[in-house]
């Protein structure tokens, strides 16, 4: 009799998710095996209440290829997505079914309540389980392995700063639609003979921006691992900007950058995992290179609309490649793993690896501290996306 394989997605959105849960979902079945779809990433195993007849229906969906035939050509997750931590939970926040439990009672702040997940699970029967997410996602899927559940992780993040792997999901899509939308953020600086000030996604690891800086051809680009002299960078816009036939410049930065001696811009509360929402750093460079200047700027924060849309090819393959793999790793009961690309060659990895770092831009190889540039100048032996 074939197994039952739990999925889910947890953390922001990106293009290949859908492919992914795809993949899995023929594999396994062309193999005998069953795939549960787990709705709202781990909330959906914090909010399954085992004592209500409706859980099951809200909270998971049972995949066949029928149903997702045709997923894998969109977008997002249509399995839904949650920033839940199950072993760090609100009271506040806390499923009234379990207020009454002990871990709920306990004098904290957070209750940790992987207990009645365990339960969840052992009830659907889900002898093992894939989580697709970034390092919040998967910290808590390497909490599951340590607890005794078979687990096979997929890294996606289009920040790309998953440690152990080269690759995330998601992370080519976010590179290709900022290229363009820089692209075309250039009609409207180059008319008004300004300088353009892009923000793009990227808490720890300025990849997205080095990679979009150095695809749409901008003239600088701020990432998250080197705070940036706001003086110099005036210096240096202002000189693009007159060098330029038709009077204007282009930078990226990336939403977790910083000034030399600054801080970090969050606003509003913390998440499950401890994060506070990131933003508006180029908004505040704008400001600066104004004041420093007298230039006019146009600034634009992409956001969302570099995770927004279909995944273009490479996501789509890769995230496919990954779900067949993880599916590859499950039957010969190689579980605790995480797939992964190393040097453009798809294997896995420990899971504790999860745990073992932060992955981040090689600033030595692939950047110029001093002109804020992509520094590609030897690429010789390197992976594709030179990571």
């Amino acid at each position: 009799m074939g197994k039952r394989i739990g999925i889910l997605t947890g953390g922001g959105d990106v293009p290949g998710l859908n492919p992914c849960v795809r993949a899995v979902v023929y594999r396994a079945t062309d193999d005998g095996d069953e795939v549960i779809g787990i709705r709202r990433g781990w909330r959906g195993l914090l909010n399954y209440n085992l004592d209500e007849e409706e859980s099951p229906e809200k909270h998971t969906v049972e995949l066949t290829k029928d149903l997702v035939r045709t997923v894998g050509r969109t977008g997002g997750t249509f399995l839904h997505t949650s920033r839940t931590n199950p072993s760090s939970v609100d009271k506040e926040h806390v499923p009234l079914f379990l207020r009454n439990t002990s871990a709920a009672q306990e004098r904290r702040k957070s209750v940790d309540l992987t207990e009645h997940v365990l339960k969840v699970l052992d009830r659907l029967g889900i002898e093992a389980l894939i989580p697709i997410g970034g390092d919040d996602t998967l910290s808590y899927a390497h909490r599951m392995h340590q607890e005794g559940v078979k687990v096979v992780a997929v890294p996606k993040t289009m920040d790309n700063d998953v440690y152990g792997t080269d690759y995330c999901i998601g992370f080519s899509t976010a590179v290709s639609r900022s290229v363009e939308y820089i692209t075309q953020l250039r009609t409207s600086i180059g008319s008004h003979e300004r300088i353009g000030i892009v923000e793009l996604f990227g808490r720890n690891s300025g990849e997205t921006s080095l990679m979009a800086a150095y695809l749409a051809g901008v003239d600088r680009a701020i990432i998250s691992e080197v705070p940036f002299d706001p003086d110099r960078l005036a210096r240096l816009l202002a000189d693009d900007q007159e060098r330029s036939p038709s009077n204007y410049a282009v930078l990226t930065i990336s939403e977790g950058a910083r000034m030399i001696g600054g801080e970090i811009l969050e606003t509003g509360p913390a998440d499950a995992y401890g994060h506070r929402k990131l933003g508006g750093i180029g908004n505040v460079t704008a400001a600066e290179i104004r004041r420093r200047t007298g230039r006019n700027i146009i600034y634009q924060q992409l956001g969302y609309l570099m995770r927004s849309g279909a995944p273009d090819s490479l996501d789509r393959m890769v995230s496919a490649n990954y779900g067949s793999l993880a599916i590859d790793l499950i039957q010969k009961g190689e579980t605790g793993r995480l797939v992964v690309l190393r040097e453009g060659r798809y294997g896995h990895e420990d899971l504790d690896v999860v745990a073992d770092g932060v992955k981040r831009v090689d600033v030595d190889t692939f950047y110029d501290l001093d002109q804020y540039q992509p520094k590609m100048t030897n690429v010789m032996d390197k992976p594709m996306f030179l990571y």
